[in-house]
């Protein structure tokens, strides 16, 4: 159980952490240009915050704990293809229903998602083995 929640730990401000950094200033004026007519003026933190207690949660399941019975790669392709999928769910339904979504918004957050899914992932994998 241990090792259970300090991989989950682990994996949870790996993304916090990176995700901030890509918000926070590298993606921000992407999503400024394609979107800022939908965007809040202040995010909604508690929602925010859910999302990042979550997230990680299928991480775990998914790719982090199955990923370190089998090699790195596995939890690798397991998280990418986690990630992959459940930003593409988001993304693709907004391009398929609001008016005017970037469909370039659409892959960036998707390749976005892919790559913060594998590292956070990998980060927990690490914490777990650890452990």
């Amino acid at each position: 159980m241990q090792k259970t929640l300090l991989a989950y730990a682990a994996t949870a401000l790996v993304m916090v952490a990176i995700d901030l950094v890509w918000l926070g200033w590298i993606a921000k004026p992407l999503y400024q240009q394609g979107i800022g007519h939908l965007m809040s003026a202040e995010p909604r933190l508690a929602v925010g915050a859910l999302f990042y207690l979550l997230y990680p949660v299928g991480l775990m399941v998914f790719a982090v704990v199955p990923g370190a019975a089998m090699g790195w790669g596995e939890t690798a392709i397991k998280a990418a293809l986690f990630g992959f999928f459940a930003y593409a769910t988001y993304d693709l339904t907004n391009l398929a229903t609001l008016k005017n979504w970037p469909a370039s918004l659409a892959l960036i957050d998707m390749t976005w998602g892919t790559a913060v899914s594998t590292v956070s992932a990998l980060a927990g994998r690490w914490a777990y083995q650890a452990a």
